[in-house]
């Protein structure tokens, strides 16, 4: 058995803030928003996913911001990201 590739990225984030996170990944990374299972989708966040990435947000209701922990990106105009940002 071979680990071949990561499925996708869980992330965490604060309860109510699904519209900032859609206005970051779909907004300016124009990574789209899929939809989540219904099961999964009343317990809040958000799923953004492309061909190349999938990463997911999940709700947590003392959320503390991972002080290291991060995805990182590979993007194909780096400068233009930074122009957007």
């Amino acid at each position: 058995m071979d680990v071949l590739a990561i499925d996708h990225v869980q992330l965490v984030m604060p309860q109510g803030e699904e519209d900032k996170a859609r206005i970051f990944y779909e907004g300016i990374l124009g990574i789209p928003e899929t939809p989540k299972p219904a099961k999964l989708a009343k317990r809040g966040g958000a799923w953004f996913e492309n061909k190349y990435v999938k990463i997911h947000l999940g709700v947590e209701d003392n959320f503390l911001p991972a002080r290291k922990a991060h995805p990182a990106l590979v993007v194909s105009d780096l400068e233009h990201l930074i122009t957007k940002l």
